[in-house]
């Protein structure tokens, strides 16, 4: 997919770039799998701020994502290649033999016309989902489960891809896109092939206003701050900060190690970062 750039008008059309969309099909969504997306605005149940920098931004709808892929042995045709403004890669609406329709994530070379299938019986073909027990080593593969049965939450972004590295008993090893490799329930749901829309990396946002079209709020430095409201405030002059850098509650934020969750330490062979 080609980035689009534009003769420089304005200050920002200069560095703006956008994605050409001739792989779109349709620009309207399909209703039954359409739900409104309530927004949060940063805020919990109790009012309060917990994640900052976030508020605002154009109005989106919810699609409805198949990430379980649980229509074992029924065929389906992808029938529309949409754009989702929750995610970066594109949706595929697949119509099934046997009536029902569902959105699925667009993998690299799936095109409207094409058939998909799922379950332990299914080809080693772009789009199908299988357990990875049934799956080589060696394949590139997406929308991977950490549960057999909850749905993929692993490598779903535009443009990633896992590499199904080997199989020990009942569990897979599958090297992740951050670099870490991490063992898996063969019994786990993967689909074959690259999530989509892989040149989404490339685009530059050009302007302010187009992270605020995307709900996300200014974010002041610390060294442009006084002493009281950040560690890297205050001084004479113009200054750097005068220490590592930290979030305004003093973390560190270059290289300081902040997972919690020694459960699953047991399942990382390779960390993301040695």
């Amino acid at each position: 997919m080609p980035i689009k750039t534009y003769r420089p008008i304005t200050p920002t059309l200069r560095f703006k770039t956008t994605l050409v969309n001739d792989d779109i099909t349709t620009d309207k969504p399909y209703k039954p799998l359409v739900v409104v997306k309530q927004r949060t605005g940063g805020r919990r149940n109790s009012g309060d701020l917990t994640m900052r920098h976030q508020g605002g931004g154009h109005k989106k709808m919810l699609r409805l994502i198949d990430f379980k892929r649980e229509k074992y042995g029924v065929p389906g045709k992808v029938t529309t290649i949409e754009y989702d403004p929750n995610r970066s890669s594109r949706i595929c609406l697949v119509a099934y033999s046997d009536g029902e329709k569902r959105y699925i994530i667009q993998p690299v070379g799936l095109k409207v016309g094409q058939t998909i299938m799922s379950g332990p019986e299914a080809d080693i073909l772009v789009g199908n989902a299988l357990p990875l027990q049934n799956i080589p080593a060696g394949t590139t593969v997406h929308n991977v489960e950490l549960r057999p049965g909850k749905g993929a939450q692993m490598v779903r972004s535009a443009g990633a891809s896992a590499q199904l590295v080997a199989k020990e008993g009942d569990y897979a090893l599958l090297k992740l896109p951050s670099g870490e490799t991490r063992r898996v329930l063969t019994a786990c749901m993967a689909t074959i092939g690259q999530v989509g829309n892989t040149d989404h990396e490339n685009v530059t946002i050009g302007k302010a206003g187009r992270n605020r079209w995307k709900g996300i709020r200014p974010a002041n430095r610390g060294v442009s701050m006084n002493p009281v409201d950040h560690p890297h405030g205050g001084g004479e002059g113009k200054t750097s900060g005068g220490r590592h850098p930290v979030t305004p509650w003093g973390q560190p934020t270059r290289g300081y190690k902040t997972r919690n969750n020694k459960r699953t330490d047991v399942f990382i062979v390779n960390r993301r970062k040695k």
